[in-house]
């Protein structure tokens, strides 16, 4: 039985990524991490955080026992925090968008990116994921995603009654981005929708800057409660903030709006 959720401190990170230069990001962002040593129990980095988001996988992915994930374990042992973010990851012949939630004991899960944004050509140089994942954190029960997942709501949805996962599949959702300002309407008005309709607390945080490929991002990190109000917002310049999720209030909405009980149900076929 999963644990009572405690309030939840997360910490959004919204960095400018530099182009096609792991060892420069790490020592980017790993400052803004220990900054927030003491303070945050979820700290959240951009999408690609050690690449910026690049087709060119050949010269930027690395394997699991990678020097990223290496300074990840280190970097949330340090922090004393669960940090989490993606990279452009090699499996065997193929390439992943794959996000890692490192816990500060060492221990890791893995996300790989399921939708692809071939506007870009992303599905063509990248392999996707097929399950979704639920992570836990004093108690919470958290759904990472990344990016263009974010326009996929079936996917996204947070359904009540499974037997595993208790009364709600989560608590929380978050989304790691390199979301580029010309969309940016779209992805401000879709994480408010996913919070909404999903009766959850959701995070987003995107990069600001410009990147190797000419594509500028305007960060709009924020973290939003149930009813889609921001508890954070960044705008566009380089920001880091932490805010506290407070369960009672969730629950208190979920009682009060139960509109979970309303849902059409369906399944999944991968």
């Amino acid at each position: 039985m999963s644990e009572s959720k405690q309030a939840l401190r997360v910490s959004v990170v919204q960095g400018d990524t530099r182009w096609h230069d792991a060892a420069a990001n790490r020592d980017y962002y790993g400052e803004k991490v220990l900054a927030l040593k003491g303070q945050s129990d979820l700290i959240v980095l951009p999408e690609t955080f050690t690449s910026g988001f690049t087709n060119e996988t050949l010269g930027n992915a690395e394997d699991m026992d990678g020097d990223s994930l290496k300074w990840l374990r280190t970097i949330a042992a340090q922090a004393d925090a669960v940090v989490t973010g993606s990279l452009v990851t090699r499996v065997g012949d193929k390439c992943v968008n794959r996000l890692v939630w490192m816990r500060p004991d060492g221990s890791f899960e893995l996300y790989d990116k399921r939708h692809l944004f071939r506007m870009a050509r992303e599905h063509e140089r990248y392999a996707g994921g097929d399950t979704r994942l639920i992570v836990e954190l004093k108690g919470w029960r958290i759904c990472p995603l990344i990016c263009y997942d974010l326009r996929f709501p079936v996917w996204i949805r947070n359904r009540y009654g499974n037997s595993v996962a208790g009364r709600f599949d989560y608590d929380l959702v978050l989304f790691v981005a390199n979301w580029p300002s010309p969309r940016r309407y779209a992805w401000q008005t879709l994480l408010r929708a996913r919070a909404i309709e999903n009766l959850s607390y959701c995070i987003g945080v995107n990069r600001v800057g410009t990147d190797g490929n000419g594509l500028s991002y305007a960060g709009d990190s924020v973290v939003l409660d149930f009813l889609g109000q921001p508890l954070v917002e960044l705008g566009a310049s380089e920001l880091t903030a932490t805010a506290t999720l407070d369960p009672a209030a969730l629950d208190a909405h979920r009682e009060r709006f139960p509109a979970w009980m309303d849902a059409d149900a369906f399944e999944l076929v991968q």
